[in-house]
């Protein structure tokens, strides 16, 4: 099971030095992917949890394939309706290309109701909108003569039924976010059985969890995986492992915008999960300890 991390590419304490803390801090602890978020308009709905400024997916992670060796790169993710097709299909494969294959492409169908007017896209229509996308990529990608023939991981998000079906017919990962065990437990039959009505094989298994580490056990039934003590944390990556997760993005921010001023925190706490990890991330991630 892979392990990356979720980076900031976005708020007030945000800016090329601290990307590179990031990049430094991701790829030292040995984790397997670095992935960022994605917003085109910062409109008010945005604003309220990721405040400018705001560092274009595509644009930050060709920079960061410079600054890295090692780690894949990626999205978590990307907006489909607020590009063309073609476009993300040109983009995805050039970076993947100056990245020597390191691209991990997460898609979504997005949420925020004023990002989508502000861009005169039909937020109703989003879904219809993702799905067009989808199937333009893999129609686009065909072509390797002109998009090269390194293969991009296509990983679908949403935790909705329809994001699930949407993974099945298009994705090579369901990729939910932020659950709870128990609720990706369900989910997973969930997903298996959308896979047997729609005749195809399931796609793996890739959430994004959040990371909170304290000093307490966090107790109840709507705790999310990833938030607790360090035991916790272990304990959460295990029974992901054990639902068959193909890898597990780690996301530190807790929704504060005022965090992205104090990155240490969220590095340190990287360390610790890396600390508890056997084999340690640094000589390959398989399973928590």
């Amino acid at each position: 099971m892979k392990i990356g991390v979720n980076v900031p590419n976005f708020g007030p304490g945000t800016d090329p030095g601290v990307l590179r803390g990031w990049a430094r801090t991701v790829e030292d602890l040995g984790y397997d992917l670095l992935m960022v978020s994605d917003h085109v308009a910062i409109t008010p709905d945005v604003a309220a949890r990721y405040p400018a400024p705001f560092y274009e997916p595509f644009t930050t992670l060709s920079w960061l394939a410079g600054l890295t060796t090692r780690v894949r790169l990626g999205t978590t993710v990307l907006i489909a309706p607020y590009r063309h097709p073609l476009l993300t299909a040109r983009m995805a494969a050039n970076v993947n290309e100056l990245s020597g294959g390191r691209l991990v492409l997460g898609i979504g169908a997005g949420w925020a109701r004023q990002e989508f007017a502000a861009l005169g896209v039909p937020f109703a229509r989003r879904g219809r909108l993702t799905d067009d996308h989808l199937r333009g990529l893999r129609e686009a990608w065909a072509d390797t003569a002109g998009y090269g023939d390194r293969p991009i991981p296509v990983w679908v998000g949403g935790n909705s039924d329809a994001g699930q079906r949407r993974a099945v017919r298009f994705g090579d990962a369901w990729h939910p976010l932020r659950p709870t065990v128990a609720w990706l437990r369900e989910a997973a039959v969930r997903l298996a059985a959308h896979a047997d009505d729609l005749g195809r094989p399931a796609p793996a298994l890739a959430p994004r969890i959040a990371l909170g580490l304290t000093a307490r056990p966090v107790v109840g039934p709507d705790r999310l995986a990833g938030q607790g003590t360090i035991g916790q944390v272990v304990e959460d990556l295990a029974a992901l492992r054990s639902l068959g997760a193909e890898a597990v993005i780690l996301d530190p921010y807790g929704g504060d915008p005022r965090q992205t001023c104090h990155p240490e925190a969220a590095w340190q706490a990287l360390a610790t999960v890396a600390a508890h990890l056997t084999p340690s991330p640094r000589t390959g991630t398989e399973h928590p300890s």
